[in-house]
């Protein structure tokens, strides 16, 4: 019978992780849809963004008690991994309590330190549950948080409790069945947890061998499947940036705030218009197999490849949208509602190649206008706030100026204000509509 459950354990694991890896295949082919850019230099400039920002979440303390809260789920689950690392190898072994041999008192305090971390956890998933629900803070009730967004948070956190009530589970009757000398295994000697030894007997203290046998089972299988039903749903949820907030921080953008990148081929014309030798009616070289250059972005697909790792790294927390000037005076722009617009079309473009058999077949939709309006990229002020509030270094600003530079280069569709000044610096050389000879005129006012 026994090892009806390992090969049972064993048969789920393969699954699990089957099925996770065939969502990362999809995820990984969704964000190379993507136009290239290097990100690979200053490696040790990326490396100490991530440890500083994913790692030891920096950025996240600018608002100290959710940061705390929030640290005290990070930390247990980083630290959890250990006992869900025991709980593989006792399923595929028969083996109960692995460690515990080798590591002696150790054990008890590792296991012990876990306990701590979880029933913190614990305190924190309880308390994010009633801001979210009961607090009904602005930024979780905005209207792009509607409907699955919120469902999605909710449903995590009820997981978490799930899981650390397993935990819990698992080793409270475990120090009740050694307690009673009626281990699943002789000789490993008694627990002493620092909160199981007084919550089993609490708990579980008075039930017969059996239940308690039962329950211990329960707990263990639980934690393994609540951990393979969180790893798979990741790709379905926010909660992606778990896994995506170190290669996002790595690959990050290293320039200073504000400063925006410039198209290639412009300034290559512009090069050869101040170039006093060169002739600006010369004929250049023509790639007759090159695809034309788009000037900025209208889909997915035109963006690169970091903007739409950022849009799957996207926690959903909302710094950006409560930080934006735009936003706080009731214009629609929503930096939050441009990241998420931006992994659902991906996700749209992504299930059209897999329904095409791996061929994107235009669908007459595009990020801009079906997703993203226009109204909500021009009331974007381009201040960084969202930039720089984003605990995980995601840049909506990037996607927002390379809408609008798609816009204004190939639609000329900038509002008819913008339209006037630039047509002022092109003829005028100023954004005021004064002739040339007048322009200094005021010195003499």
């Amino acid at each position: 019978m026994m090892y009806i459950d390992n090969l049972l354990f064993a048969i789920t694991l393969a699954l699990g992780i089957g099925f996770f890896a065939k969502n990362v295949k999809k995820l990984i082919r969704n964000i190379n849809l993507g136009q290239e850019v290097n990100r690979f230099d200053n490696p040790s400039e990326r490396w100490k963004n991530m440890a500083m920002i994913a790692l030891g979440q920096k950025k996240m303390f600018t608002r100290p008690i959710p940061a705390i809260l929030h640290f005290a789920i990070y930390a247990a689950f980083i630290i959890t991994q250990i006992e869900l690392l025991e709980i593989i190898i006792d399923g595929i072994f028969g083996t109960h309590r692995f460690f515990k041999p080798s590591l002696g008192g150790f054990y008890t305090f590792l296991i012990s330190f876990i306990e701590i971390l979880s029933l913190l956890a614990l305190v924190a998933t309880i308390v994010f549950l009633l801001r979210r629900n009961l607090l009904k803070l602005p930024r979780f009730n905005k209207a792009e948080m509607l409907g699955w967004p919120t469902k999605d948070a909710n449903l995590i956190l009820i997981m978490e409790i799930v899981l650390v009530t397993c935990i819990f589970t698992m080793n409270g009757t475990d120090e009740v069945l050694y307690s009673l000398g009626k281990s699943h295994f002789e000789g490993t000697g008694s627990f002493h947890f620092a909160v199981s030894q007084h919550l089993g007997p609490a708990i579980f203290g008075g039930m017969s061998e059996s239940t308690l046998h039962i329950l211990e089972r329960v707990g263990w299988w639980g934690h393994f499947l609540m951990v393979i039903a969180f790893l798979n749903y990741l790709y379905y949820s926010k909660h992606l940036h778990i896994l995506l907030a170190f290669p996002n921080t790595y690959f990050a953008d290293l320039n200073a705030q504000g400063k925006f990148d410039n198209l290639e081929s412009v300034t290559k014309e512009v090069k050869i218009m101040m170039d006093p030798n060169a002739d600006p009616y010369a004929t250049q070289p023509v790639d007759e197999s090159a695809v034309p250059t788009k000037f900025g972005a209208s889909d997915v697909q035109d963006l690169n490849w970091v903007q739409l790792l950022n849009a799957y790294t996207c926690t959903e927390c909302g710094r950006c949208t409560s930080s934006c000037p735009a936003n706080q005076t009731g214009k629609k722009l929503s930096p939050r509602k441009i990241m998420m617009d931006t992994r659902d079309r991906m996700e749209e473009v992504g299930k059209n190649i897999d329904a095409n058999k791996g061929v994107f077949i235009p669908d007459n939709k595009s990020l801009l206008n079906d997703y993203i309006t226009p109204e909500e990229l021009w009331a974007c002020t381009s201040c960084n706030a969202c930039v720089e509030e984003c605990p995980v270094n995601i840049s909506p600003l990037s996607i927002i100026m390379d809408m609008r530079r798609y816009l204004v280069m190939e639609q000329s569709a900038a509002p008819q204000s913008l339209n006037a000044m630039m047509t002022n610096i092109e003829n005028n050389g100023a954004p005021w509509q004064y002739n040339q000879q007048d322009r200094l005129n005021w010195k003499d006012e």
